[in-house]
């Protein structure tokens, strides 16, 4: 999953502050990206994540981007058993930014063996 489209599409909408926050608990992982931006209407939350979605039609291409970013994050995390969805961060009075928030749901990796297999022993398997 594209991280960076997350962010770039916060930092977009943003006025001053972006907050990055991950968490796991029962087997998910959980990447919340929001801002202190105007929000995303409920109406138009599940669209932001089809392809070429732009909501401002007026901004440039250059200005609002091409209307991938999100699509491909949409995409890349249900390809990976997850789900991605748009909210509204709760209000500063409350501990939130105010604006949008993106929300990815992916299944925990199970955790990496850390143990090291001791070195072969001279005269053991894998002598030379």
């Amino acid at each position: 999953m594209s991280v960076r489209n997350l962010l770039d599409n916060a930092r977009r909408h943003a006025e001053r502050h972006v907050r990055v926050a991950l968490g796991e608990s029962g087997g998910t992982v959980e990447l919340t990206v929001s801002d202190d931006g105007s929000g995303i209407p409920a109406a138009d939350r599940a669209r932001v994540f089809q392809r070429f979605t732009r909501l401002d039609e007026a901004r440039s291409r250059e200005a609002g981007g091409s209307g991938l970013g999100l699509a491909i994050v949409g995409k890349v995390v249900t390809a990976h058993g997850g789900v991605a969805y748009a909210d509204q961060d709760p209000p500063l009075a409350d501990g939130g930014l105010g604006g949008a928030r993106m929300v990815v749901h992916l299944p925990a990796a199970p955790s990496p063996d850390l143990s090291v297999d001791p070195p072969p022993t001279p005269d053991g398997p894998g002598a030379v």
